[in-house]
């Protein structure tokens, strides 16, 4: 049937901040839902509050609005852009709800809005958990044994009935937020309160639990005339009790039989027509006994999820994309698959291959936090690895982690399974945690057989198999290791095929230099010589049935040896991506990625992407001239660039794991674009770095290197308490700490893991009482382009990613702003920074104090890219291609006219137990933004959308130390802005303004 004619203008409700369960995935689908309306050639009218993401920028739909995402924005935005229909199954569960609160309202309706892809009443099937088990019951598809409870005492009630242990699982939530898993009656009590107050509509189910089940998923495609498709299965190699976020997932599933995968996809089908999603897709979970042939339905997303993003990478088949034509009318049998370019998307997506997706935690940032999984959703993000078996995908997707290992184990990395007990390696296996696969590992290693570990983890044996398989190839290369000497002289003697199934298997080349003792480039070497070398295959949906005009790549050392990447001989620059999301580098490089390869094609050259993370929109097929999905490893890496020959590399745009590579693809001859590896070589090692700001008489606070524990210590106790520590080559503020006292320093450096044997720490005077500045810029390495002055509304020591700022500055002198532009200039020039570049500074007393320069992209970059409505990073990517900053028309500043404040967003709520408190290393997972003309507004604005919800009005109490009394006017300023008054026992506080100078003073604050 033909697209829709009545409708001429559509809303699109983003997701909001990044969040744990709900992160860039939501971008992706957005941002593919946008191009798929925009080629119909509808109207789009777009929400969100998220400056981050591509989907917010301004060519992705004809109207955006930066604000927040609660019932009363949008009633103001629909009543204002009156669009004929809204989707709201692309913007995770927070477009969800929203849909939901404004139909029962009846505002949509009255308002003449049409909900497209999955009405109402669907999502009300589906999310509401009473309607659910009725639906289901209907149909004949059984639940597992639950009540609905809307108070503690109806679930304590629910959980007598049932028996423990009880699964908790709150109604219209995302990532299993403000559920769990309760082994006895406190801890029920405790979880159903919170299970309640997260529920937006105070409803929990209390469920018999399945723990040890499979867990299975499907994601299912419907259109308007009922044909469904299974795009694919993914099983979890974690039994039930595991948040499917929190587990490693395998596409397709791996475990089933023949037999039952039909049962299963018979089921899901029914599903989507019962629960009524009229057109597009939905994530259903299944939960299988693996004693009997039981099966259970978990949940269903009648909306595209975390999984949705990871079947479409996975396949090549765009789910998003699809949904939204779905959504205009078009039947399956009408849309070309854009990926073959001939097809139509009436079909099942063949794989020849299997893909794993591994959670990425950061535990490190909650030390208090107990890392323990369970049904909340503790991951801060993902990583996808494609191979041609299970091993090898394995291998290759626990490298792609960024957390220092190479693979599984092998890498000098575990610890030695001697020195540990059984019963406690028991435990490791018995209780779900971020590290049981490399437990399981140990388990082998001291003895445990493949049944014992069954019996413990839960895991199918075949997995267990596939992990017993890479230890057994492990120990028969270590047998070699006594003829590789230092050099890996003699490693000759090592059999081709040995070395052929090792790389079979995933080993990457650091873990077999490990195991046999010599250096990573001894074996590339003779992989070269013995021509065991990577090839590319394609992911183009069909399995090479048809040629596809945009598949994208992946590599294997599988024998066959045929390579089908597309190589062309043109001019071309290959971008290393960020990796898996995690606290300190997220979302925001993926933009700056991005926009990196559209000005690359802009320009006239190809873009070449690696990356590994299948949440992203430079991971989607049309991003970028190629998308090699891999690791970011030296290894990984390097093999794209033999194939390809780029003219060059950029490692600016992907946070610090490029800028990690930066050296050592130098010492392999790879042609680095922009600012040269040396230069950022001076900014990231603190004792380089200091002796720049030496050379050009910048103040800096009095500070020390130090290249043991000892001089740390030695160094701190000359320059006197309070200090900060500052590891070199690190984002997120990973490792920083203020110290107050020596007490405090021996604590922080027994746990902070710092490698001192590979850059100097810093150890500098913490300058209390200052506020803190960030500047970022444009250098063609002769101009320097002030892109935006960033003031930290929080004081200094409170790491940039985690304190609200505000654009532009707001209690900063004139004379100082003009200082801290001049030295961020000067700071440019002596770096010859070619591209992007980011400085922090102190203002204290009026002195400017230089802390740090990252010269390269910025978690900021979008955000003030939004602000000042210049996208920063095509401009740097063409200055890196030798464009001048004059050609491009922008040698001076962009004057705002409004004010945006950015404000970080928190995950204390997933870490129960944790102290919420903020300090120089990083602890948010995302960020939102207020515009408005006004400082108030623009920050009331800010903290709705990182959902802090303020009083209209009342009384606040301020009781302040001598030392806090001039942070605290500011505060205060902000609190009248807001419409509070300001009272204090001995008088009240004003702030003045004279010619355009601000003049704080307390009158009697004590």
């Amino acid at each position: 049937m033909p697209k829709r004619g009545d409708l001429k203008k559509i809303l699109i409700i983003g997701s909001g901040p990044i969040v744990i369960g709900q992160a860039c995935e939501f971008d992706y689908s957005g941002s593919q839902a946008c191009k798929a309306l925009r080629e119909e050639g509808y109207k789009i009218v777009l929400v969100n509050s998220n400056p981050a993401t591509i989907m917010t920028d301004p060519e992705m739909a004809d109207a955006t609005y930066m604000e927040p995402l609660t019932v009363e924005v949008l009633k103001k935005v629909i009543q204002r852009e009156k669009p004929d229909a809204v989707l709201p199954n692309l913007g995770g569960q927070t477009a969800l709800n929203l849909v939901v609160f404004l139909e029962r309202e009846g505002f949509l309706s009255s308002h003449g809005v049409e909900v497209l892809g999955a009405d109402v009443s669907a999502i009300s099937r589906a999310e509401d958990r009473g309607l659910f088990r009725e639906a289901m019951n209907e149909i004949g598809v059984r639940v597992p044994q639950s009540y609905i409870a809307c108070s503690v005492k109806e679930a304590e009630a629910a959980a007598a009935e049932i028996g423990h242990p009880i699964i908790l699982r709150p109604a219209y939530t995302l990532g299993g937020s403000g559920g769990g898993v309760a082994y006895n009656i406190e801890e029920l009590t405790r979880q159903a309160a919170s299970a309640l107050e997260v529920s937006p509509v105070g409803q929990v189910l209390v469920e018999k639990s399945l723990i040890g089940w499979k867990e299975i998923e499907f994601e299912v495609v419907r259109d308007a005339a009922d044909n469904v498709i299974i795009v694919t299965s993914m099983e979890n190699v974690d039994p039930m009790g595991v948040h499917t976020g929190d587990s490693i997932v395998v596409a397709p599933a791996q475990t089933l039989s023949r037999p039952e995968y039909d049962r299963l996809a018979a089921l899901c089908k029914k599903i989507i027509r019962k629960v009524g999603v009229q057109a597009g897709g939905a994530n259903i979970q299944l939960a299988l006994n693996p004693l009997s042939d039981e099966v259970c339905i978990i949940e269903v997303n009648p909306r595209l999820s975390r999984s949705s993003a990871l079947a479409s990478k996975a396949t090549g088949y765009p789910i998003a994309w699809v949904s939204a034509k779905l959504a205009l009318g078009y039947t399956l049998d009408e849309i070309t698959n854009p990926i073959t370019g001939t097809t139509s998307c009436f079909f099942e997506p063949a794989v020849d291959y299997c893909v794993l997706k591994i959670p990425r935690f950061n535990f490190e940032k909650f030390p208090e936090a107990e890392p323990v999984l369970t049904t909340s959703m503790k991951a801060v993000g993902e990583v996808m690895a494609i191979g041609c078996n299970f091993r090898e995908a394995l291998q290759k997707g626990l490298r792609s982690m960024e957390d220092g290992r190479a693979g599984f184990g092998a890498d000098g990395k575990d610890p030695d399974p001697a020195k540990l007990t059984r019963q406690f390696i028991t435990e490791k296996l018995s209780i779900p945690n971020d590290q049981r696969l490399f437990y399981i590992r140990c388990a082998f290693q001291k003895g445990f057989t493949l049944e014992q570990i069954h019996e413990l983890t839960g895991i199918d044996r075949w997995f267990l198999y596939q992990f017993q398989e890479i230890l057994s190839i492990e120990k028969t290369v270590t047998a070699y290791r006594n003829n590789a000497g230092g050099d890996g002289a003699g490693l000759g003697g090592m059999p081709p095929e040995l070395l052929q199934e090792a790389k079979e298997a995933g080993f990457s080349d650091r873990q077999l230099a490990h195991l046999l003792d010599c250096r990573e480039e001894t074996i590339h070497a003779l992989r070269k010589e013995k021509g065991v070398q990577a090839v590319f295959k394609e992911v183009d949906t069909c399995a090479g049935e048809y040629r596809a005009e945009r598949p994208y790549f992946y590599s294997t050392c599988q024998r066959d040896g045929r390579d089908e990447s597309r190589a062309a001989n043109r001019k071309k620059v290959l971008v290393l991506g960020g990796g898996p999301n995690r606290i300190g580098q997220g979302i925001e490089f993926d933009y700056c990625c991005v926009h990196a390869s559209y000005a690359l094609q802009e320009e006239g050259w190809e873009s070449i992407m690696i990356n590994s993370n299948p949440e992203t929109v430079s991971t989607d097929y049309d991003t970028s001239t190629r998308l090699y999905f891999e690791p970011l490893t030296r290894e990984d890496v390097l093999n794209v660039v033999e194939r390809e020959q780029p003219d060059g590399v950029i490692i600016q745009f992907g946070g610090q794991t490029p800028l990690n590579l930066a050296l050592p693809l130098e010492k392999s001859g790879v042609s680095i674009i922009g600012t040269s590896p040396d230069s950022i070589d001076r900014a990231e090692d603190r004792k380089r770095f200091s002796a720049l700001l030496q050379k050009l008489n910048l103040v800096r606070p009095d500070s020390e290197t130090a290249l043991s524990p000892e001089e740390v210590r030695e160094a701190a106790n000359r320059i006197g308490y309070p200090v900060m520590v500052r590891p070199s080559y690190v984002l997120g503020g990973r490792a920083m700490q203020i110290c107050y006292s020596e007490e405090e320093l021996h604590i922080y450096m027994a746990s902070a893991g710092i490698p001192f044997n590979e850059h100097p720490v810093l150890v500098e005077k913490f300058l209390e009482d200052a506020i803190e500045v960030d500047i970022d810029a444009v250098s063609d390495g002769e101009r320097v382009m002030i892109g935006g002055i960033m003031e930290h509304i929080e004081e200094a020591g409170v790491h940039s990613g985690d304190s609200a700022c505000v654009m532009p500055v707001y209690s900063v002198m004139d004379d100082v702003v003009e200082q801290l532009k001049e030295t961020t200039r000067a700071l440019a020039r002596e770096l010859n920074v070619k591209g992007l570049m980011n400085v922090q500074y102190a203002v204290r007393n009026d002195i400017v104090y230089v802390l740090e320069v990252n010269p390269r992209a910025s978690r900021t970059i979008p955000y003030v890219s939004k602000a000042i409505g210049v996208p920063l990073v095509k401009l740097a990517t063409k200055v890196m291609l030798g464009k001048s900053l004059e050609e491009l028309g922008f040698a001076g500043e962009v004057q705002l006219d409004h004010v945006a404040v950015k404000e970080a967003v928190f995950p204390f709520n997933r870490f129960p137990g944790v102290d919420a408190v903020l300090g120089p290393e990083m602890k948010s997972t995302g960020e939102v933004m207020g515009i408005d003309y006004g400082f108030g507004l623009a920050y009331a604005k800010s903290q709705l959308a990182a959902g802090q919800i303020l009083p209209p009005s009342g009384t606040v109490f301020l009781s302040v130390r001598n030392q806090d009394k001039r942070p605290v006017v500011f505060l205060a300023k902000k609190l009248v802005d807001l419409g509070f008054s300001i009272v204090s026992p001995r008088g009240t506080a004003r702030v003045l303004r004279q010619n355009d100078i601000e003049v704080r003073e307390v009158a009697k604050l004590h």
